[in-house]
């Protein structure tokens, strides 16, 4: 009997059943340790020596194994086919290795790309060792991830109250986003116009032409950039006649793009189902470790994180064969297609994602599939056959006019396209992300008839105004495109790299653009300022490309360490004689936009508003940046700093109290203020004074007597509940608009509610709220929705619906649904890889175990890979141990 270990619960499931009963299956849940979450845990004094950490859930893990060893022939090491699974492979061992549990036995490695019983036996024939040079690749990566965070993220914590944590990828991704927006913010519009005929043919078709050249002068786009000489042209148009100069058709092909690979399956679910690049690869997960189809479990697609093109040979047959029976044998081309990648630093290792089997049509697995995983295997299934489809065969035909009015002649010109083959397009096409330009598809459409030397009628000439625009921000599809592009980051890292400006509230996400938080605003700046080289796109693609080296054997994964030390530690030290002013300063200047928008009356905008004399600046407290004014106390304006500032910065309050008037009850004066955390309004002075804060949406300008009273009176009685006999009211709270009653809670939809709901009304809410499953403060624990099954340690696994969305419970744990999450879908595998991260140990989707918010990725501000496992949280010293080498 042999010993088998994967990364996750389902995967081990389905490869018992593969194996048979001469091996058992065990999964690791990710890694089975990592590196201790303080300081010390990689020592750059001692060669970079590292500390690894084996926590409680782990050992458990561990201890199965170690147990099942005892009886058994031999280990097999099956974990993933990427530097991460290799890594884990090697932790296993040598953990396994210090409690002497191998005991000479024969240890092996196997991997495979898709988990289908032809693949994984065929796996077992073809062992080999633990390949070294991945594992010193992992580990040199995730000492640059650790030396980076335990090593700037506290300088930002002195320098840069707020700031949360830096990272080695992540701060360039957020330097990404933050560069897009400063060069939104720069972008000047400029005028101009197009001009186009109607024009018809002697067989009455109407076609448009746009000009394109007048008077001898080519125009270029843009070119015409006033209405004056836009009617000028205009004139010349509306007075000729037409002419056909040349008709030329001609024929052009358009190939196929490759597979998928981790980055272009995020941007074409992105753009083509509205996926996140987390949901992605949720859903890509659970398509990889198998679905149940007619009994049996089956990988329906490769595995999904590579930057891979190419398909195995094997494939290649198996799609060729689909096409040919799907869509026809003209629809073959003649040899099969091989493809490279155009990405920097690719590394190929791996199959492009493809499905398992070609045989498996989308329309055949429907029935096993729910709705996003349908979605996205559909998607993989046609970019995959159409890979080694026929080109499409498009005519372009373009027609070139000449207007003749006097003498004065102008050129105009028509374009069309014509598919007489679609060839792959019957199969897939891309679709363009907002401010993209795609490859497939064309914007011209077809001409009528139209031939040489014959006379066309003017119908009508067009003059249109335009404006240009600025550069559309990155939506999560184009920046990782863009990441891609550079070389920065690798697959595995894209959708945790987000999660995490996300989680550091950096980055939001509106209309699935990314707007960066005044904070990430302020982090990018400083590091801009004063770690240049380390937010610089080619210094962290050289690195990944050294990383890359390591593993392929040709650089010394210690050595790159060094040459990276010594220039980091010394930038570490200079920021010890930085003074607060210096940075204050330096940020000024980077961020005067933000910090100090334009005013409409054109007067300065960084002299105080209030004082008229005073200048503003940015100002550092405890919970982080603001504006304030510098004859402080003397002047005590202040004003936040938020991304959005530049379109209220004049409406801003000063904390000068403005009188609203009287309350009619008590008489005390009502004013208008502005403190750290925003306007707000206040009855009486003192301790004992009254406060409500502006709703969100509601301008300080906007505040009168009366609205400032409602707010004052909040919360507001309604009426007694018809059944219960308590009291019904309404108010505003941190989470917005709400409902109380007996102790339960229920939102609102607007603020408005809050000042005009009626009693009917708001039973009717309760009573909704109540359907639901309950969840309000000062109820019990919130009944099951459904049960998903038994925990392996005993007890069953809910699912329920409390106060901050659906979550699922077990015993005395319980953990939150992600947002893109619904009770409805979540499954069980699913339910316990949560428990377990809740319960201590993060094991990641599908079992791969990723850093928690409240430990490594909040101190080492580093995304890292998909896969670290995360332990019990523990706040880093003020400096590392590593600063006195």
């Amino acid at each position: 009997m042999n010993v088998v270990v994967v990364e996750s619960p389902s995967k081990a499931k389905t490869i018992n059943k593969y194996l048979g009963p001469g091996y058992t299956v065990l999964a690791s849940f990710g890694h089975v340790r990592d590196l201790p979450a303080k300081d010390g845990s990689v020592r750059p004094d001692e060669d970079f020596e590292m500390s690894w950490e084996v926590d409680t859930a782990s050992a458990k893990r561990i201890k199965d194994i170690a147990d099942a060893m005892k009886s058994s022939d031999g280990l097999i090491l099956a974990t993933d086919p990427d530097r991460e699974g290799e890594a884990i492979s090697w932790h296993v061992l040598d953990v396994l290795n210090k409690k002497k549990a191998i005991g000479g036995k024969p240890v092996k490695r196997v991997v495979f790309n898709a988990i289908t019983k032809s693949a994984v036996l065929d796996a077992m024939k073809h062992p080999r060792d633990i390949d070294i040079a991945l594992v010193d690749a992992y580990l040199a990566r995730r000492a640059l991830d650790y030396l980076v965070g335990f090593n700037l993220s506290p300088v930002l914590w002195r320098k840069l109250p707020g700031a949360r944590s830096a990272g080695r990828v992540q701060s360039v991704a957020l330097r990404l986003v933050c560069d897009r927006e400063a060069e939104i913010e720069r972008f000047v519009s400029e005028e101009y116009w197009n001009l186009s005929a109607v024009l018809k043919t002697p067989r009455g078709d109407e076609f448009e032409a746009r000009l394109v050249s007048a008077e001898g002068k080519r125009l270029t786009p843009k070119a015409i950039g006033n209405a004056e000489e836009a009617n000028r042209l205009k004139a010349l148009l509306d007075g000729a006649s037409y002419r056909v100069e040349s008709v030329e058709a001609k024929p052009t092909r358009r190939n196929p793009a490759p597979p998928f690979t981790t980055s272009t399956l995020q941007q074409a679910a992105s753009s083509k189902l509205g996926f996140s690049a987390s949901r992605t690869m949720q859903v890509a997960q659970k398509l990889y470790e198998g679905i149940d189809i007619g009994g049996e479990t089956v990988g329906l697609i490769t595995y999904m994180r590579t930057d891979g093109v190419q398909m195995a040979p094997e494939a290649i047959d198996a799609a060729r064969r689909a096409v040919a029976s799907q869509f026809g044998e003209r629809y073959v081309p003649e040899k099969p297609r091989l493809y490279s990648t155009k990405a920097k630093n690719a590394q190929e290792a791996h199959e492009a994602i493809r499905p398992t089997s070609f045989d498996r049509t989308p329309d055949e697995v429907r029935r096993f599939l729910d709705a996003d995983q349908l979605k996205l295997y559909d998607l993989v299934w046609k970019r995959g056959i159409a890979s080694q489809m026929a080109s499409a065969e498009i005519e372009r035909t373009t027609v070139e006019i000449e207007a003749d009015n006097g003498g004065r002649k102008a050129g105009v010109r028509a374009t069309g396209s014509v598919i007489r083959f679609d060839g792959f397009i019957a199969a897939y096409t891309d679709q363009k992300e907002d401010g993209e330009q795609s490859d497939d598809g064309d914007d011209d459409g077809r001409l009528p008839e139209i031939n040489a030397q014959e006379k066309l009628d003017k119908q009508k000439v067009n003059a249109t105004q335009h404006f240009t625009e600025p550069p559309p921000r990155y939506s999560e599809a184009t920046l990782i495109k863009k990441m891609e592009e550079l070389g920065i980051g690798r697959p595995s890292t894209y959708a945790a790299t987000l999660a995490t400006l996300r989680d550091r509230e950096y980055i939001t996400i509106d209309k699935r653009k990314l707007i960066p938080e005044a904070k990430g605003r302020l982090v990018t700046a400083f590091l801009e300022s004063f770690f240049t080289r380390y937010v610089e796109y080619d210094f962290t693609a050289d690195l990944e490309e050294k990383l890359d080296k390591i593993s392929a054997g040709e650089l010394d994964w210690k050595q790159v360490l060094r040459d990276f030390w010594k220039d980091f530690f010394a930038q570490i030290e200079e920021t010890k004689e930085l003074r607060v002013t210096n940075v204050l300063d330096a940020l000024n200047e980077e961020l005067a936009p933000l910090v100090f928008p334009k005013r409409e009356d054109g007067s300065d905008p960084r002299i105080c508003q209030v004082c008229g004399t005073g200048k503003l600046s940015l100002k550092l407290g405890k919970f982080g940046a603001f504006v304030g004014c510098s004859n402080y106390p003397e002047c005590n304006y202040t004003r936040q700093l938020s991304a959005d500032s530049g379109s209220d910065a004049d409406a801003s309050v000063s904390n000068e109290p403005q009188s609203l008037g009287k309350d009619p009850h008590t008489g005390e004066e009502i004013t208008l203020r502005s403190g750290r955390f925003g306007p707000y309004v206040q009855r009486g002075d003192g301790k004992e004074a009254k406060r409500s804060s502006l709703p969100k949406g509601w301008a300080p300008a906007t505040i009168d007597h009366e609205k400032a009273l409602a707010l004052l009176s909040l919360p507001r009685d309604i009426g007694q509940h018809p059944e219960t006999g308590k009291m019904i009211s309404a108010g505003l709270g941190r989470y917005g608009p709400f409902l109380l009653h007996d102790g339960g809670y229920a939102n609102l939809e607007t603020v408005e509610d809050v000042f005009s709901i009626g009693l009917n009304r708001a039973v009717a809410v309760i009573a909704d709220k109540a359907s639901k499953g309950p969840g309000g403060r000062g109820r019990g624990t919130p009944a099951a929705l459904k049960t998903l099954g038994d925990h392996p340690d005993g007890g069953p696994i809910t699912v329920r619906d409390g106060k901050y969305g659906p979550y699922v419970n077990w015993g005395k744990v319980n953990a939150t649904l992600p947002k893109d999450k619904s009770a409805d879908s979540v499954t069980l595998e699913e339910a316990l890889v949560l428990i377990a991260d809740k319960a201590g140990k993060t094991p990641a989707k599908g079992g791969k175990a990723k850093a928690t918010k409240t430990t490594k990725a909040a101190k080492t501000g580093e995304a890292k890979t998909a896969k670290p496992k995360a332990k019990a949280a523990a706040k880093p010293k003020a400096a590392p141990k590593a600063k006195k080498a």
